[in-house]
Parts: structure tokens; sequence; C-alpha cells
């Protein structure tokens, strides 16, 4: 990294940290936490640890802040990753570009909230955006999604068998949708941008194909391993894509990240051309004229209006269209009763017709004077399902519904959203755990399997961890949760981490303050160790 290119890096950076310290005050003070002036990443995720307190569970701060669940963990996610990137900053001091790269994805997690929440007004302005930096964006999305088709055309050159392959990943309705939406025996025209992505990351197409293209060590680093802060980048230039789609100008911190998203991806590919590894070229897709480009996009709005817009995120795999739903528990019951009805029925019909055999049989002459009026089966009834249950209670199938009942401790109504198939996840039990609601705890134990929310263990801990500190005790029902989510490999190392890292600040600075934090850690990690 050259000195012109480090300190332009540091100035942007710092740049973005000003943003985060503005937009940390007006947050905390919608959030009823009054400070004089923004600090550094960490203090602001302590911050908002100290709102939810206040205000009761992460549901809280995020109807403060007009988010969603999904919105919210992201948002606190994106938080996460940055603090601990940039535990500490003095200003002069080097920054990587993944700091920088943290650090911009946060501000755009600023945009987004500030749209969501009209009370916000802070500024994310990083630079001044102009129409050569619009166009710039427009060639480098489009670079990209044509660098995924012509990665996979390259792994798969036969048209026929790409299809072949693409239904036995997909399916064969979808793979003719696409032939139908596209170019004429160009399956891949026909498929959205988070779809040519997906083939791209998915765990098994990605070692098998694409993984030597991006084995560059200084590139895609942000994350554990290449693949998924690929994935991760893909996701974002897909929302990028979709703002392009609708012929929406993007924000100065949108244009510096898909920069630095747009460098992460083609260098390793560009050195796999120069070195004779691949026949896609980045740059030779960068050099575009302005009517190529038009059509181009002209073409992308007219996908977007047919498909409905690009609102599937890239995930980690494909899903297989094998792979069949478990039956929820409310189904099972229907499949059993409707099984054993049938037997009923089966039965009832036999002991009729042979009935009517022996007095046909012994006396045919009074059959037909007088017949006998057969008796009518009594009505079976059907017992009502769970969610007609709920209907004529006047409760909605929905998951905030579930989630109240949560809160409020009625386990009637949580065990007939449990049985008729709803999922649930381990965040939302916050507030009972505090208030000590044991039945409805017990009973969301009971339906584990439906348990689908993904690594939830270190928001869990934490949240578990400053309710001890605040007094609440490690009871029971915490640690039955701990030992039935949290005693995986992964989060027990990372748990004797933070128990090696108290233990070390205990030593350091030997206060109350520390010894307790060291005991709590201690505490937790003797339960899922």
């Amino acid at each position: 990294m050259t000195l012109s290119t480090s300190h332009h890096i540091r100035e942007q950076f710092e740049h973005c940290l000003a943003v985060i310290r503005q937009a940390s005050v007006e947050i905390l003070l919608l959030l009823n936490v009054h400070v004089s002036e923004g600090k550094d990443p960490r203090w602001f995720l302590e911050q908002l640890d100290s709102a939810r307190l206040g205000l009761g569970g992460w549901t809280a701060v995020a109807r403060q802040l007009n988010l969603n669940d999904a919105e919210m963990s992201e948002f606190t996610l994106q938080l996460r990753l940055l603090q601990q990137r940039v535990p500490q900053y003095e200003s002069g001091q080097d920054v990587s570009e993944n700091q920088l790269i943290a650090a911009m994805r946060f501000v755009t997690a600023l945009e987004h909230l500030r749209q969501q929440q009209p009370l916000l007004m802070y500024s994310t302005e990083l630079a001044s955006g102009n129409d050569i930096q619009q166009q710039q964006a427009h060639k480098q999305v489009r670079a990209i999604e044509l660098m995924l088709k012509g990665l996979i055309q390259q792994a798969w050159p036969d048209p026929t068998r790409l299809n072949n392959h693409l239904k036995t990943l997909f399916n064969a309705d979808r793979v003719r949708r696409w032939l139908k939406l596209g170019e004429i025996n160009d399956v891949l025209s026909g498929m959205m941008f988070s779809e040519l992505a997906q083939m791209v990351v998915d765990k098994k197409e990605f070692s098998r194909y694409y993984a030597s293209l991006f084995s560059d060590p200084s590139m895609l680093t942000l994350l554990v391993e290449p693949r998924k802060t690929l994935q991760t980048f893909l996701d974002d230039i897909r929302q990028i894509r979709n703002c392009l789609t609708v012929q929406q100008s993007l924000s100065p911190a949108q244009i510096l990240l898909l920069d630095s998203y747009y460098s992460q991806i083609t260098r390793p590919v560009q050195r796999a051309f120069e070195e004779g590894r691949t026949r896609i070229n980045p740059a030779g897709l960068m050099a575009v004229d302005a009517s190529e480009l038009h059509a181009f996009w002209e073409k992308a709005q007219k996908m977007d209006r047919v498909t409905g817009g690009d609102l599937f995120e890239v995930r980690d795999t494909i899903e297989k269209p094998t792979q069949r739903a478990a039956r929820t528990p409310e189904q099972r019951e229907q499949l059993i009763s409707g099984v054993l009805w049938g037997a009923v029925g089966m039965m009832v019909i036999a002991i009729v017709v042979g009935g009517f055999w022996l007095v046909t049989s012994s006396k045919p002459q009074q059959a037909v004077a007088s017949t006998a009026q057969p008796a009518q089966p009594q009505e079976m009834r059907e017992m009502p399902s769970s969610r007609e249950t709920l209907t004529r209670m006047g409760i909605t199938w929905d998951e905030n519904n579930f989630r109240s009942a949560i809160n409020r401790n009625d386990t009637r109504v949580a065990l007939l959203f449990l049985q008729g198939g709803m999922d649930w996840k381990l965040s939302w039990t916050e507030e009972a755990m505090s208030a000590g609601f044991e039945g409805v705890l017990e009973l969301m134990l009971r339906y584990r399997q439906q348990m689908v929310e993904q690594k939830p263990c270190r928001r869990f801990i934490n949240t578990l961890s400053h309710a001890m500190s605040n007094g609440e005790s490690l009871n029971s029902m915490r640690k039955a949760y701990l030992r039935e989510f949290c005693t995986v490999p992964a989060v027990v190392k990372r748990q004797q981490h933070d128990v090696e890292m108290a233990k070390r600040r205990a030593q350091a600075q030997p206060d109350a303050s520390t010894k307790k934090w060291q005991s709590i850690q201690t505490a937790i990690y003797e339960v899922i160790r």
C-alpha cells in the first residue's frame, strides 16, 4: 500500500468515524440515553446495550428505531463487526482496507436507519457524488454481473449440461422460467443477480469450480474465509443494483463501498486472467461505451419490472429441491387423524355390507316388503386445528402475536402457535428470561426443534452476561437453555477466550467490577463446556 493510498484510506475512515459519532448521539437520545458526544464503535455498542436494558429488550429498541427484527439484528451485527475491526483508534494511525470497508458498511446501515426513522436527522455524506461517479458505479455493477456469468459459463461450457446442472441445483420449473425470460439458448440471461451470485458462492460449487480464482491472500479477508466474504459483498451489491434498476442515485457511501467491493472481487480474477488461468477479463468488461451501458441497464430495468425485483438475499448454500420440509406437529397429527378416521370408515362400511348380506340371505321375501332403514353413522367431527383455534380466539397467525404471548407468559396461546408449526428464535425469550416466566420457557424448550435462529449464542450470552451484572441469577432455566443451544465447539471456544480475557483484565486492574465480570464469564463457561 503506497503512502498516498494509505493517507486517502485514513482520511475516508476518519470521515466515517465522524459520521458514526454524530449519528450515535442522535440514536441514543431517541433511546432515552443522554450523552454529550459520540465516541468509538465499542462505546456505541455498550451504550446500545444499556438502552436495551433500560427499554426492556431489543424488541423495544427496534420499535423505537422503526426497524424489524431482521433489520435490528443486521444493524447490531454491522456495529459488532466494526468494533471488532477497530477496538480503539487514535487519530493518524494506519488503517487497513478491511477497517475502511467495515466502517463504510456501517455508514450505509445508518443511512437505512435514517430512512426508516424520520426523527433522525444526522448527515451521512462522506463526499460529494457526481455524474461521473454514478456512471462508474453502473459500469462496476455491470462488470461484476457479466464476470459471474462468464465464470459460470467457463465452468459449464456446454449449454445442455449447464441446464441439466441447474435443474439438479434448483428445479426444472425455475430453469424453464429462466429460459423463457432470457435470450435464446442462454439460461443465465434469464437469472437474477442473486441467483447468479448463489451459483458461485454455494459451498460445493465454490470449492469445486471457483475457489482457485479467488485465492489471493490479500483480498476478500473481511470475514473468516474468502467465500463467506464474497457472499457478503455480493449481497450488498445486489441491494446497490436494486437501487440502480429503479433509477435511484447512489449515496456517496454506497459509491465508495461499491468501489472497494469491485476492487476486492475483481483483482483476484484479473490476476488469474493475466496468468492464463481464466478467460474472464474484468478490465475488458469495464471498457464499455455509453450506448452499450445504457442498453444493459434498460434491459435490467425491464427484467426488474417482470420479476418484481431481486428481493432474495445471497444465501450460504443453494436449497436443493429434493429437500422436503419436515412436517410440523400439527401436520403429523392431521395425518395420523386422517388415517385413523379412514380405518374407522372402512370398518363401518364392512359392518353395514355384512349385515345387509345376512338379512337378504336369510329372509329374501321380507327384504322386498320391508327394507330396514340403515342407521346413519354418527357424524365424525374433526377437532379444530391450532390455527383455527387461534382465529376463534381473535388472534391472527403472526409472529408478533406469538412473541407477545411469550412475553406475557401465556402458555396456552404460545402452545397453539408451536403446535401450528411456527418457528421461533432464541432472542424472543429475553424478556421472559428476565421476568422468570418458567412456564412458557419450559414450553419453548419442548419445541426446541422449531428454534431456527442462526448462531444465536453470541447475543444470548451477551444479554445473559449483562443481566447477571445487574444482579440477575444464572438460574436453572438459563442453564438449561445454555446447555441446549450453546454447547457447540465454536461457542465453547469463544467463551473460553472471553473467560481468559476477563481474567487478564481482573489481574491488570483488580477491582470489584473486573472480578465480578470474570466470575460471570466463568460461570457461563462452566455450564457449556
